[in-house]
């Protein structure tokens, strides 16, 4: 039975108090990016202005979100040496970091015993769940939304488990 998942807007929209992302892959293939990852791959380059088109709505809801006084904070599990796209990410950080998100970097080594769910995930509230699901190729399979108490126990419990253990984006070096 198909199920309405709220966009990203919607979902930071009706944020409250926080807003968290934990991501757990090491590539990801979404079609949006392919464009700028090629293009970083050849030139080292990144699109870094926050008003450009590809980053102008991401960096509006974030700071619309963070005026309303909701923390916005994002987790990414990484495996070292990591790879090309995380690179690419950590590349255009800064943005998300200027933006008002806090992000951090949690080497894969230091996750294994931390309870994780199976999937990247948005936290909204400590209530509210949106799965982003992705094909093995990194492909976005579309995202599923939950108001679960036990999944949003476990996904609260686990991000702040890795938050905590996490290194802020300015400390963290790619290896």
């Amino acid at each position: 039975m198909p199920q309405n998942v709220p966009s990203f807007a919607e979902l930071l929209d009706s944020a409250e108090r926080t807003a968290v992302h934990l991501e757990m892959r090491d590539a990801y293939g979404v079609a949006g990016e392919a464009a700028d990852f090629a293009c970083w791959k050849r030139t080292g380059e990144r699109d870094m202005d926050p008003g450009s088109p590809d980053w102008a709505p991401w960096v509006e809801l974030i700071r619309r979100t963070v005026a309303r006084g909701v923390t916005v904070r994002r987790a990414r599990i990484v495996s070292e040496p990591v790879s090309d796209y995380i690179r690419f990410e950590h590349a255009g950080t800064p943005v998300n970091l200027a933006a008002g998100e806090q992000v951090r970097w949690l080497p894969r080594r230091r996750a294994s015993d931390i309870a994780l769910p199976g999937n990247d995930f948005w936290l909204i509230d400590d209530r509210r769940i949106r799965w982003n699901h992705f094909t093995g190729d990194g492909a976005s399979g579309g995202g599923e939304f939950s108001e679960d108490p036990a999944a949003a126990t476990l996904c609260a419990s686990a991000f702040e488990a890795v938050w905590v253990r996490a290194v802020p984006h300015e400390d963290y070096k790619i290896r």
